[in-house]
């Protein structure tokens, strides 16, 4: 005779104690990227910023960078790598890491200065712009995979840093959050390539815009697709070029 084993069923969770689980789980994950802090801490370093910039892919509008100092042991939750954070909650955490952060401040590339240096440059120096104008001086500085070699301060790059320190992500999520409502404001100036919805970036809408009106004021020059015929903007007599 065939014997069949019955397995007992778990009792399903309740929505209090699913919501307990979630709890714990975000926890642990801010607890996880924010053990290079601590063990700067118990180092002796007291004053620890992280920085990140956004906006290095664009096709138009500046690249910023956020540095941000935050207090000991945060818990900020949701706080991540700006791109893995819906956009929803991005401006909440936003304000969170505003109201809990020690210092907060901004570093702004524009096209201009991303034609005239290289990208990779330019967002250097807008981080080092960023760490410049906090309020306060660091110990050390966190950065992701980059190192900034004009400033004279205590460096520690970290691969995928947005993703595995809390200080990191705090300033991807500030920069982020600046950035897209700078494009959204330059939406109002420049309708025709749909800033407030592709922030800059070489969206399929974007790039059909390009071909058909040229650059805007705000582009970046230097990147591949976006020098097409001038049909909506035009260079000035000064720089030689046409006035259409």
């Amino acid at each position: 005779m065939t014997q069949v084993r019955l397995r007992a069923r778990k009792p399903k969770r309740t929505p209090d104690e699913r919501l307990h689980d979630s709890l714990f789980a975000e926890l642990a994950r801010v607890a996880e990227m924010s053990v290079i802090e601590r063990r700067l801490r118990d180092f002796g370093f007291r004053c620890i910023a992280g920085t990140d910039e956004v906006g290095r892919g664009c096709l138009a509008g500046p690249v910023v960078a956020a540095c941000v100092v935050l207090e000991s042991d945060p818990t900020l939750f949701g706080v991540n790598d700006s791109k893995q954070v819906d956009p929803d909650d991005r401006v909440s955490i936003c304000r969170l890491i505003l109201q809990r952060a020690r210092a907060v401040s901004i570093g702004v590339m524009e096209p201009c200065t991303i034609d005239r240096i290289n990208i990779l440059q330019a967002s250097k120096l807008a981080m080092y712009d960023a760490v410049e104008n906090l309020p306060l001086r660091p110990d050390v500085l966190l950065l992701d995979a980059v190192t900034l070699e004009t400033l004279e301060m205590p460096q520690i790059p970290l691969i995928e840093g947005d993703r595995r320190s809390a200080t990191i992500a705090a300033a991807s999520i500030v920069a982020k959050v600046y950035r897209d409502l700078l494009m959204e404001s330059y939406h109002a100036c420049y309708p025709v390539y749909d800033f407030k919805h592709n922030r800059g970036y070489a969206t399929e809408g974007h790039q059909a815009a390009l071909k058909t009106y040229g650059p805007s004021p705000i582009h970046r020059k230097s990147f591949e697709g976006v020098e097409e015929p001038r049909l909506l903007f035009g260079l000035c007599e000064e720089d030689g070029g046409s006035t259409r």
